[in-house]
């Protein structure tokens, strides 16, 4: 992707420009103060170079770059850049004089001079549209920048990569590939890494997993050598994030100050985490308090906090914690390390995007200004009006004090309501300060404030000027600049102010000139006598120049002009200590007629260190202050226990906080004796794990497992659940289900209304929402701890933190009926889609459509989507990087015309349908979507059928081409399964005869256009269920179950089970056990499984709960099915239990009869148990378990009469240790059993790289395959040793590695119009064509060549790279509109056809030289100890012969290497002057140059590069025989 906007600029409009500049001077006093210049467009992204008047900015219409130079006065445009190529703009931090202007290419521009002269530089890709900093430079070395980039070929960008460079972009060098951003560890000035070397070169990279496209599988990784390359691995490292471990899902990087903050989000889960460093070696993660003594939240949820200015010695974050509609936070500061933070402030002010009402009085450590709501709890739970206070504190928020203007007490407009550029209030003016605002007990409206100044760090204010201003500071504080506000053009004058604000003066705009202001600014380090102001009048913009130098005031004398300022006095004038230090400024006497002058030099102050006093410190971690007593910490969370206290888990005695901790920064000198945060002893009860968290050390087990029963009053014995799963990174460990009795009917079933919560896993619960009638539940799709219930009425009760809370909307309208009313965004918590009923009232009819709304706060405000839909989802999302596929996409199946009887038709928006309205030019039957993928069904008219299309970007949708096989009258009914592989996998009903449906499966293309045949006869039932099951966790595994008999209409449908490896394309069947579970031998068998003896499972139509898979993600290999040995699958009454511990190869029976399976803790522990089933009432008192993978069984008796257990769960990740029963008995109440494994074992696993590791590394496999190649790799996973008795900590990453493979024939699959022969190759189906050249062009718009085919085509999924490229053995030809770069791309060089010609004469001259020199003159004679010649080699007739006959020897072995190249360079003339290259279809005469587009999707970097003469060299032109 590049950057959005038209590129050229018509040169007529830069000369319009040019006669527009007209420097307007006054003729009074004021002509020489200021000057003026019009624009016709906005300029924007002004930039002061720093130590100097010099400003650039930025014309993003025209992109050019325009310059004033500071001795001139004078905008010119920037003649150096061609016009219209500067995209954006960018001011080098460390280095004054340089500043970036990069283009939406790869070729860009530099300055070294503030602007005057540019340079162009090649960065080797494209500026990354995903990324917040194109550029990351080094803090130490300006030269060392880093760019953030994107792989881009032809019209299709994808891949992202960073390059670097060590000299400002003289070379630059591929950093890695597959990253989502690199930074430099020295980003900031005060970071260290404690080690010179590691700080000039480490870098730190967000990489991507080529498997997958989501941000939950990115991981930081570390180099201190450029990710150089050393025997084929990257030379990188994974930090520990995490204690011991690595993390996953890394979604940003933040350096600040002395450290370096990384965020991870989980997948389900809106929760993150953040860790942080101080040196990239040691990471913690940051720990909130823990307690629920307070009524707002501490967790950190994704785009929910922002970090703040921060100091040196501590980190400042403020996190949401309200609803979006009224947001409001909690400010947090971390220790001295930025690990442990305590809560300063609750419910600051905050706007939707996240700024919030903070600001640090620049200079002056410990003082900011903060805006509160005064009202927070009655905001958050009564959706009142908020009530804002303005506060500011002197010891960085651990007291907060009112500010006044004389006896009043004042509030300020700040960060959310910004009206300028830059800092808010101050400036590095020693303490002068400035901002709009009122008097009063709260802040009101800002047309009503005015402008209030301090000169003493905000501890006074006095009003300075009536109205709401923009203002500036300038010559370190000698003169305030300010400019009255308005929405209008009628503003004629400026102000300022040379006394601090006492006085003002006003300064007519020259030429009666009236504007609305929209920026007034001056240098960053505000020392500068000039100013800018920004205006616009009658579309025209006035840049204005204010330059008080003209006033000819002399410079400040130091001794007579200049004084001493405290940062802090007491009633007496005297200074006072401000965290732990005095703090005293140089500044001008506020009545000195004078301008201080310091040339750029910023001012810098003088501390004197005091007495520690309890003022110096603040309530610890889990500490707060008690609202009563200021002098008194109390705990409201566990204490962290340090690593190798309480060895005995609860028991005994720890040293840890006294509950006062000294203020991060806090310089203050200790005193002698005891101190206040001396360390205290307590109960290891009281304590918390090290790193913060909650939970205390692990009771010793018992090394049994027990049980809870709990009763329901429920009138049905079946119940609704619904777990609302934490994720891995989450800092708590409840495990929350909410459930609801119900009783299945055959059109669905029927609810209770009554609804119990637990958050132990079921050992205790408790009834909740007693009061209201709920009538459906929607739990999140995306994010679990989410949960909506919906009422009879437009009432919608909600809870986001796993029913501890729960909150209310109104839906706009009733919900609809018969279709779902929610739908959710699977990247924003708070966007909903509202699908409802609506009727008219119209003359006593009331006609009712369904109407589409939109939420983006969680349903406080809405608009409508469409009116008459059938249904709308939200297509957009982070992992999707499609052109024209923003994260607002959403699809809509509408009605044509607004009446409920109207043909349908998709409509797309890429903006909540406010603009972008794109609708499908034909009639829709029905639409789906799955993955990256939308497909819509249309009704062929030509064929009488049904016809598919897809698109991946929502708006572009092409028609689905079958295998040949397929006609018309297959194209009855669809089906869209699992397409997780980057492909459609489609299910074509082929026969509809009740009890005989079965259908084929086609897979398509990695755009979804073009079909082969993966799965013939699958079958299917009468309800649309298709047994079709890609294995959770393993790339590639499906299972199916296939109809063997499919043209018999009137028997019994014959149902074999088949696997496939390699996603479909090819399939065998499961090989049988050779004994059953009693040790039994079966009536048949196999060694490999065939059609009349194999091992067939059940598969979704046989299921009565369709979410009983064979496996998932987290128990990597491990599968369970029910079914029977034999030539086809047998009833339910036959069926036995069986379980394969690698993948699906082997399979060995473990139970007789029918069990279901729940697998726990990561795949450690298995649990079987007899559960009834539709016809079955199997009743049971025991369940079986095992730890070792299925080795060995322990019965365990849960009850003491047999019952009947309908169901069987736990988390669905299958990562926790607890299990739930749910039951019912001959008699009585249903209940529920907690079994609870935990008591097992105590002790966590060891890692991999633990010298005695409780992991091993499993690779899944091909049964056919002698490596462990599939799909292009070798992937390993960690699974537990089935010896060891231990359990997994939470977050384990299963995928340890990867690596891989070089392309073979298995990473392909057979094209469109290609079939299998019998020599298992893809041949071309007789009296088919394959696709045109153009055909396949139009098909795949981002590609720019096209091959001729040769049968194959790429398996999505693999990550093959090098090795054979079967798709591509044959010759490639240029897309339309793509023949120049094609030919640029093929065009052998006048450098090469130079040294072919020329090296090979000259070698030919040297080798005859060579022999003419070492030739002894003698032919066929061996003579010892003559020195004599028989004949003279220096003699001419003898000489020269020689000499020819090697040359010509020599050249005669080179002649195929001249004549190849001769051959090239003139057939290569002639071909771009004929347009076109000989040779067939599928001659595969030609060679590949570059990988394809699906190498740069995984992250790959390297080029296949291939000698296009290797082939005549080698072979044809070769007459050497070997």
């Amino acid at each position: 992707m590049r950057f959005a906007g038209k590129v050229a600029a018509a040169s007529w409009r830069i000369l319009m420009l040019s006669l527009l500049w007209t420097p307007v001077m006054g003729k009074d006093d004021t002509s020489k103060l200021l000057s003026v210049t019009k624009f016709t467009r906005p300029p924007l992204n002004i930039n002061y170079f720093e130590d100097s008047d010099v400003v650039i900015f930025h014309d993003v219409e025209e992109r050019n770059i325009y310059r004033l130079d500071d001795e001139t006065n004078k905008w010119d445009v920037v003649k150096d850049i061609p016009s219209g190529y500067s995209a954006l703009l960018i001011r080098h931090p460390f280095e004054s004089k340089t500043a970036f202007v990069l283009t939406q290419d790869t070729t860009h521009y530099k300055t070294t001079d503030r602007g005057k002269t540019w340079t162009k530089f090649s960065s080797g890709t494209y500026p990354s549209p995903y990324q917040a900093q194109s550029l990351v430079f080094h803090a130490d070395d300006p030269e060392r920048i880093i760019f953030n980039g994107i792989r881009c070929e032809g019209l299709w960008c994808d891949g992202e990569e960073a390059m670097y460079t060590l000299d400002g972009f003289k070379s630059v060098k591929q950093l890695r590939m597959g990253t989502s951003g690199c930074w430099w560890a020295k980003t900031n000035k005060e970071f260290t890494t404690g080690d010179k070397d590691r700080d000039l070169s480490r870098v730190l990279c967000i990489t991507s997993d080529p498997l997958s496209l989501f941000k939950e599988q990115q991981r930081l990784a570390i180099s201190d050598s450029f990710f150089a390359k050393e025997d084929g691995s990257q030379q990188e490292f994974e930090p520990n994030l995490d204690t011991n471990k690595g993390v996953s899902g890394i979604v940003n990087l933040a350096p600040v100050k002395k450290f370096i903050l990384v965020a991870a989000a989980s997948q389900n889960s809106d929760e993150m985490a953040l860790f942080v460093t101080d040196d990239t070696i040691r990471w913690h993660r940051a720990m909130f308090p823990s307690g629920d003594s307070h009524d707002h939240s501490h967790q950190i949820n994704q785009e929910s906090y922002t970090v703040l200015e921060s100091t040196n010695y501590s980190i400042q974050v403020d996190v949401l914690t309200s609803h979006p509609s009224k947001p409001m936070g909690v400010l947090f500061t971390s220790n001295s390390n930025g690990t442990f933070f305590t809560e300063n402030a609750p419910y600051t002010n905050r706007n939707a995007k996240g700024l919030v009402d903070f600001e640090k009085i620049s200079g002056i450590q410990g003082i900011f200004l903060i805006n509160t709501v005064e009202n927070g709890k009655a905001v958050n739970e009564d959706a009142a009006d908020k009530i804002i206070i303005t506060q500011i504190t002197y010891d960085d928020g651990r007291t907060l004090h009112e500010i006044k203007a004389g006896d009043e007490r004042i509030h300020l407009h700040s960060v959310t309501q910004i009206d300028n550029v830059g800092r808010m209030f101050s400036s590095p003016a020693p303490g002068l300060v400035m901002g709009n605002g009122n008097t009063g007990k709260s802040l009101t409206s800002f047309a009503d404030s005015n402008l209030y100044v301090s000169d003493d760090a905000g501890l006074t204010w006095k009003k300075a000027l009536d109205g709401p201003h923009k203002y500036e500071f300038g010559d370190s504080g000698s003169v305030l600049v300010a400019i009255k506000d308005s929405i209008k053009e009628d503003i004629k004058e400026l102000s300022y102010s040379l006394d601090h604000g006492d006085k003002w003066e006003s300064v007519a705009l020259p030429d009666d000139l009236a504007i609305k202001p929209l920026i007034l600014t001056t240098t960053p380090d505000s020392t500068s006598l000039k100013f800018l102001l920004l205006g616009v009048k009658d579309g025209e913009y006035q840049m204005i120049i204010m330059d008080f130098s003209t006033l000819g005031k002399s410079k400040c004398d130091k001794d007579k002009d200049m004084e001493n300022w405290f940062a802090r006095v007491d009633a007496d004038g005297k200074p006072t200590c401000i965290m732990g230090h005095k703090q005293t400024y140089r500044r001008r006497k506020k009545t000195a007629d004078c301008f201080v002058m310091s040339g750029f030099v910023d001012p810098v102050a003088e501390t004197e260190d005091c007495e520690c006093t309890d003022d110096d410190f603040e309530c610890d971690f889990n500490f707060q202050r008690d609202p009563e007593d200021r002098t008194v910490c109390n705990k409201i969370g566990s204490i962290p226990i340090p690593e190798g206290s309480c060895p005995k888990g609860s028991e005994g005695k720890f040293k840890g906080s006294s509950g006062w901790r000294l203020i991060p920064g806090n310089t203050c000198k200790r005193k002698d004796g005891s101190q206040k945060d001396d360390l205290v002893e307590h109960e290891c009860s009281e304590g918390g794990s090290s790193d913060g968290g909650s939970k205390a050390p692990d009771t010793p087990a018992t090394g049994e497992l027990s049980h809870k029963i709990v009763e329901f009053d429920a009138k049905f014995e079946d119940f609704e659940k619904f777990y609302l799963d934490r994720g891995d990174l989450s800092q708590g460990n409840d495990e929350t289900v909410i459930v609801r009795p119900i009783e299945r009917t055959g059109t669905g079933m029927i609810a209770q209304n009554a609804l119990w919560r637990t958050t132990d896993h079921g050992k205790s619960w408790s009834r909740i929402l007693e009061k209201e009638e709920i009538h459906n539940i929607y739990q999140h799709d995306y994010f679990k701890e989410v949960v909506f219930f919906t009422t009879k009425t437009e009432k919608v009760i909600y809870t986001i933190d796993r029913g501890q809370s729960f909150h209310t909307f109104e839906a706009p309208v009733k919900a609809a009926t018969s279709v779902a009313s929610i739908h959710f965004h699977p990247d924003k918590k708070d966007w909903l889609i509202w699908v409802g009923e609506k009727c008219d009232d119209i003359s006593g009819s009331t006609p009712c459509y369904r109407e589409a709304m939109l939420t983006t706060d969680r349903g406080d405000n809405w608009k409508t989507l469409q009116r008459f839909v059938e249904k709308c989802e939200f297509t957009g999302h982070s992992a999707y990087k499609f052109k024209d596929r923003s994260q607002k996409q959403i699809v809509c199946l509408v009605m044509k015309e607004e009446k409920t009887d109207a043909e349908k038709t998709i409509v797309t928006s890429n903006d909540f349908f406010d603009e972008d309205k794109t609708y499908f030019n034909g009639t829709v039957t029905n639409m789906a979507t799955m993955s990256e993928f939308i497909l819509i069904s249309i009704d062929d008219t030509k064929d009488g059928g049904l016809q598919a299309l897809a698109s991946v970007n929502g708006k572009d949708f092409e028609a689905a081409r079958f295998p040949y096989n397929f006609d018309a009258t297959h194209q009855s009914s669809y089906t869209v399964l699992d397409s997780s592989t980057h492909a459609i996998n489609l299910f074509v009903g082929t026969s509809s005869k009740e009890g005989h449906r079965h259908g084929s499966i086609i897979k398509s293309n990695s755009n979804g256009t073009t079909y082969v045949l993966s799965a013939s006869h699958v079958n299917s039932d009468d309800i649309g269920y298709v047994d079709f099951e890609k294995v959770a966790g393993l790339e590639g595994l499906v299972l199916i179950n296939a109809v063997a008999n499919p043209d018999d209409k009137s028997g019994k449908k014959k149902v074999q089970t088949k696997i496939s490896h390699n996603d479909g394309s090819e399939w065998s069947y499961l090989a049988p056990p050779r004994k059953d579970s009693e040790g039994k031998s079966y009536k048949c068998s196999s060694s490999e499984g065939d059609k009349n003896c194999a091992l067939h499972l059940q598969s979704y139509t046989d299921r009565d709960d369709k979410r009983r898979t064979y496996g998932v993600s987290s128990a990597i290999g491990l599968l369970f099915g029910v079914g029977n040995v034999g030539s086809q699958l047998e009833a339910d009454k036959e069926a036995d239990t069986f379980m394969s511990s690698d993948g699906g190869i082997t399979w060995r029976s473990i139970k007789k009869g029918h069990w279901t399976w729940k697998y726990g803790d990561q795949g450690n522990i298995i649990v079987l148990v007899q559960r009834a089933t539709h016809g079955n009432g199997m009743k049971t008192k025991t369940i079986s378990y095992s730890t070792d993978e299925g080795t060995t069984w322990k019965d365990y008796q849960f009850s003491d009469k047999e019952v009947t257990v309908v169901d069987i769960t736990t988390v669905q990740a299958g990562t926790s240790r607890n299990f739930l029963l749910w039951c019912k008995p001959d008699s009585g109440k249903p209940f529920a059993v907690n079994l609870d494994f935990t008591g097992l074992t105590d002790k966590v696993c060891k890692s991999i790289e633990d010298s005695d590791s409780d992991y091993y590394l499993w690779s899944p496999k091909h049964p056919k395959q002698d490596d462990d190649c599939l799909f292009g790799h070798v992937a390993k996973y960690l699974r537990k040793k089935t010896d060891r008795s231990c359990y997994n900590s939470q977050g384990l990453q299963r995928l340890y590695e990867y690596d891989d493979c070089e392309c073979s024939r298995r990473d392909y699959e057979c094209a469109y119009n290609f079939e299998l022969d019998n020599h298992g190759q893809c041949s071309l189906v007789s009296g088919l064509k394959p696709l045109s050249g153009q055909e396949w062009c139009t098909m795949n718009p981002n590609e720019t060549t096209w091959y001729e085919p040769t049968g194959y085509r790429r398996v999505p999924l693999t990550t093959c790279s090098g090795g054979k490229e079967w798709d591509k053995t044959s010759k490639e030809h240029p897309c339309e509109g793509y023949e120049k770069e094609f030919e640029r791309k093929h065009r052998t060089s006048g450098v090469a056809i130079f040294f072919a010609i020329v090296v090979p004469i000259c070698v030919a001259g040297a080798v005859g030289w060579w022999v003419y020199r070492n030739w002894n003159g003698k032919f066929g004679q061996i003579r010892l100890g003559d020195n004599s010649s028989t004949f003279d080699s220096d003699q001419p007739w003898i000489k020269y012969p020689v000499i020819g006959i090697s040359a010509v020897a020599a050249v005669v072995a080179t002649l195929p290497l001249i004549a190849t190249s001769l051959w090239r360079a003139g057939f290569g003339a002639y071909e771009r002057i004929r347009g076109e290259r000989s040779g067939g279809w599928l001659s595969g005469n030609s060679t590949r140059r570059f990988t394809t587009r699906d190498s740069f999707a995984r992250g790959r970097g390297d080029y296949s590069m291939v000698d296009d003469d290797e082939g005549e060299l080698l072979g044809e032109d070769s007459d050497e025989e070997v």
